[in-house]
């Protein structure tokens, strides 16, 4: 047997083995562990509920929803599927139990993806990116605990200047890298989601977009995001892009 051929062979089995074997695993104990964290999350509530018999009123609970709703609904679609192909299935359930996703998950996955000159989408990309998002985990919470007794004094204690820069510029920055390491590899693709992005935006900020119910962000990312997509499929369907290489 040739060395291609062991190599391709090798490639298959492993393949058969994340898919027949790691996925399940995965799917099974994701769901488990997030829909733990939900009930978790509505712990407080329930406490209220049981012990301290306070119960607010329907009005208050439909008007809050309906608030979180009309303003972060369109991030409940819009994340896990813009974020799935860096992510991969076990980084995605990570990275939605731990939070911090575009500002800590998403870019760790990405640079550990490039680092080992794997293609985001392959069962390849999702290995490494579950290793960088476990890593990133870890660190972020050992750092989270010593920030919060010795970070935070220190943050204070800057300048107004830096202060005003990590809380607005951090974020957008880390975005843009992601942005520049992805565009290099697919500019055409890049450019099509800048310029949809920045069109939409500046109807946003013009104010034509206001016609809409509640404040129209929604719009600029809908537009954004699955534009971006689907004139990336029709590109790849006319042979202007190449697709990733699953090997």
């Amino acid at each position: 047997m040739s060395e291609q051929s062991a190599a391709a062979d090798g490639s298959d089995a492993g393949s058969d083995v994340y898919q027949d074997s790691f996925i399940p695993y995965i799917n099974t104990w994701g769901r488990r562990t997030n829909l733990l964290a939900v009930l978790l999350s509505l712990g407080p509530a329930v406490v209220l509920l049981t012990v301290f018999d306070i119960v607010p009123p329907s009005q208050a609970v439909i008007g809050a929803f309906v608030s979180v709703a009309a303003t972060f609904g369109i991030f409940w679609v819009v994340e896990p599927i813009s974020y799935y192909p860096v992510l991969g299935i076990p980084g995605t359930y990570m990275a939605f139990l731990s939070g911090n996703i575009s500002n800590l998950r998403l870019p760790c996955a990405a640079a550990a993806q490039e680092s080992a000159d794997v293609q985001t989408g392959t069962p390849q990309g999702s290995i490494i990116s579950t290793i960088a998002i476990g890593a990133s985990i870890v660190v972020n919470t050992t750092l989270l605990g010593v920030g919060a007794f010795a970070l935070v004094s220190a943050f204070q204690a800057m300048p107004e200047l830096w202060q005003n820069a990590l809380e607005s510029y951090l974020v957008p920055a880390v975005f843009g890298a992601i942005f520049a390491q992805f565009g290099r590899d697919y500019p055409k693709v890049a450019a099509v989601g800048f310029v949809l992005a920045l069109a939409m935006t500046l109807l946003l900020e013009q104010g034509l977009l206001n016609f809409l119910p509640g404040y129209p962000l929604y719009v600029v990312i809908i537009v954004s995001v699955f534009g971006t997509i689907l004139i990336a499929r029709w590109m790849w369907e006319q042979g202007m892009i190449e697709a990733p290489d699953d090997s």
